[in-house]
């Protein structure tokens, strides 16, 4: 009887046994609720707000770097550590600033992540996050080997964390092997992502071993951007008519470089030659490339295609085009670009004398064009083969 009670007991108790399915944001879950004692009262559900210790931490420094822009106690601001968009996308609707503790190096698919946060926030809304350099994950690996195999070390570390997950035929192993986690990224490509997806940067500061960033929302996320990886990558620039060209270029800078160009010229302005003064985004092998004009190579395609022509201006991206006045604007937008600018005939030095030379150059050609190019094909060859002009 006893044997016969306790399992009408054990019957019982499994038929009290409900199973709920619950969901939220479209994601459906199954879990099952024991039954409450008989007068026990029901317990109002309280989820309170993670604690900053409870979810990674926060070090003194980074905890006064991030409240000069985000009331941490905020209602309002959501901390979390995830590295799945998905997490972002269920935060509520009357967050104004996100703070994410986890690495931009371990989150899977950054380009979906941080549109993600952006449609997670208003307009001027905050997004705070960090990253490990490249040049902060070098110094890490130094001083945690020996010397010798620190330097070994680097070399499969890079190949390993920074060449697989961007190669078609090795990308997919990495993920499977690593979750998409521990990347490495140059601080070109961090903030660029940051741009493309819609950000604008307030503040930046190296804290230990990570940079901190804060942005915040200044526009939707571009839905053209696309990993920018490879020796040979294809630049928007300006053509003839104004309409937008492919310009095929061998790689001086880090992917994502195109979308911070803004944000360096406000930072470092222009140098000596109208490039780019101090301009971090080109790399030790990229330099070497421009001294000698190997990076322009790949433009000869843009020769056939008919987009380029031998001797022209050049050809002027989105912004650098902004800079320019308008009566040239206009006028460049009558000829197609060339492969052998008037620059190495003038060799101008600010970005006012660039400007004449070029409106110097396509008033000539208007009234000759081919005595014209013929001309400044030879005075630039001169230049660049006895007087060693050069385009810094």
């Amino acid at each position: 009887m006893k044997k016969n009670g306790r399992t009408t007991n054990n019957r019982n108790l499994l038929q009290d046994l409900r199973w709920n399915v619950f969901s939220g944001n479209g994601n459906a879950a199954l879990a099952w609720q024991q039954p409450r004692k008989q007068g026990a009262s029901r317990k109002k559900r309280y989820s309170p707000r993670p604690h900053l210790e409870k979810i990674g931490g926060m070090e003194p420094q980074v905890r006064a770097f991030i409240e000069r822009f985000v009331e941490l106690s905020g209602k309002k601001v959501s901390i979390v550590r995830t590295s799945i968009a998905e997490s972002v996308r269920q935060l509520p609707d009357s967050c104004e600033a996100i703070v994410n503790l986890k690495r931009l190096n371990d989150i899977r698919s950054i380009n979906a992540f941080l549109s993600a946060a952006n449609r997670g926030l208003p307009l001027g809304g905050t997004y705070v996050g960090c990253v490990e350099t490249k040049y902060l994950r070098r110094q890490r690996v130094l001083h945690k080997y020996p010397f010798g195999i620190n330097y070994f070390m680097i070399l499969v570390d890079f190949i390993y964390k920074r060449v697989f997950p961007k190669l078609p035929l090795t990308r997919d192993l990495y993920r499977f092997l690593t979750g998409d986690r521990n990347k490495i990224l140059s601080k070109t490509e961090a903030l660029g992502r940051l741009y493309a997806a819609g950000f604008e940067l307030e503040e930046k500061k190296f804290i230990g071993n990570l940079l901190w960033f804060v942005v915040r929302k200044v526009k939707d996320p571009l839905f053209d951007y696309e990993p920018v990886y490879g020796p040979i990558f294809k630049m928007r620039r300006h053509g003839k008519g104004g309409k937008v060209i492919h310009v095929y270029k061998m790689r001086t800078m880090h992917a994502y470089s195109e979308y911070i160009q803004k944000y360096v010229y406000e930072n470092h302005n222009l140098a000596e030659g109208g490039k780019l003064n101090n301009d971090f985004r080109v790399s030790s092998l990229g330099k070497l490339f421009r001294k000698y004009w190997v990076d322009e190579l790949p433009m000869i395609l843009n020769l056939l295609k008919g987009d380029l022509k031998i001797v022209g201006v050049r050809p002027l991206s989105s912004h650098y085009l902004s800079l320019y006045s308008e009566e040239l604007r206009e006028v460049r937008k009558r000829h197609k670009p060339g492969l052998i600018p008037p620059f190495y005939v003038d060799l101008p030095k600010t970005l006012d004398e660039i400007q004449a030379s070029e409106l110097r150059y396509l008033r000539a050609y208007e009234k000759q064009p081919l005595l014209t190019d013929l001309r400044y094909f030879f005075r630039a060859a001169f230049n660049i083969l006895v007087k060693m002009a050069r385009s810094k």
